[in-house]
């Protein structure tokens, strides 16, 4: 899993059939503050996150292990929205 902070979405109206009707979301991995730290990339959205929400996100093979994403074509699938980190018994994050 990876921490990523939700940066854009992006619209493909010609896609794999089996992504219709799915929000795709632009993330970026982001550190344990939510201060971004890679690449922008493309995950599939199966908890309604939004634009700012700091989230946690399965890739590879791992990402289509979810209800919505079993044997779909993706690499990145969003599957929780943080509400709060603690690193070392500091919170690190907490959701406004």
């Amino acid at each position: 899993m990876q921490i990523a902070r939700v940066i854009g979405s992006t619209v493909a109206t010609i896609k794999d059939e089996k992504l219709t009707g799915r929000k795709l979301l632009i993330v970026r991995e982001a550190d344990e503050r939510g201060a971004p730290t890679g690449k922008p990339y493309v995950a599939i959205d199966s908890v309604d996150a939004g634009p700012g929400d700091l989230v946690l996100v399965a890739a590879g093979s791992s990402a289509r292990q979810t209800t919505i994403t079993k044997d779909t074509p993706v690499d990145a699938v969003i599957m929780a929205v943080i509400d709060s980190l603690d690193v070392s018994g500091t919170i690190t994050y907490r959701k406004t």
